[in-house]
């Protein structure tokens, strides 16, 4: 399962980044990529940084397993549940990437106005496409049980808090203002019902 894992990272590696991307740029003139925003100082950064850490560590974990650096050897059962998980986190993520059309974006300008997407499954959640990555990579751990692939869901896990509590949100808020409250107060952060966001809700009808 271990060589199937790694084909499985690749392929994804190549259609959710880079294929993505080389439609993106045909499309509307941009890759959607803006890097890693902020400085060390500043938890956006950590965030990035985290990010691709999560992303090497993916890759690096069926690579180990794949060559007997790591064992990996998951009970049958259990691989086949990763293996449909990962598909289906995969999938998920670039039916997500998809649904955002012009305003996908991987990082932060602030310079940059994109519009606000809350249409599809984003009319029930904030950020689907991060739910799916995690649930991509948790199926990857199944796949591929080593200390390698599991340091690479708890880093990614860490980057998502961080990119979407830290820049996303405030961004965002800044940007779409109160549409965004209204928005953020009726959708879940990362899966419906949870998450809500009715803070800031609450003090604009004050204000």
């Amino acid at each position: 399962m271990s060589t199937v894992a790694l084909v499985l990272y690749v392929v994804a590696l190549v259609v959710l980044f880079g294929v993505r991307s080389w439609v993106q740029h045909r499309r509307t003139g941009s890759t959607g990529f803006r890097g890693i925003s902020g400085t060390p100082a500043e938890a956006g950064w950590w965030g990035g940084v985290l990010f691709i850490a999560a992303i090497v560590l993916g890759l690096a974990g069926p690579l180990l397993a794949v060559t007997g650096t790591v064992p990996a050897d998951p009970h049958p059962v259990v691989a086949a549940v990763g293996l449909v998980l990962a598909l289906a986190g995969f999938a998920a993520t670039l039916a997500g990437q998809t649904g955002m059309g012009a305003s996908w974006r991987i990082g932060v300008d602030e310079a940059e106005r994109t519009d606000l997407v809350t249409t599809g499954v984003f009319g029930y959640v904030r950020n689907p496409i991060f739910t799916a990555m995690a649930l991509a990579q948790f199926g990857m751990l199944l796949l591929v049980p080593t200390w390698v692939s599991a340091a690479a869901l708890a880093a990614l896990i860490a980057a998502v808090e961080l990119q979407v509590r830290a820049v996303e949100e405030p961004y965002l808020h800044r940007v779409h203002g109160g549409a965004y409250v209204a928005y953020a107060a009726r959708t879940g952060r990362f899966v419906p019902g949870v998450g809500r966001d009715s803070s800031n809700s609450a003090q604009a009808r004050i204000v």
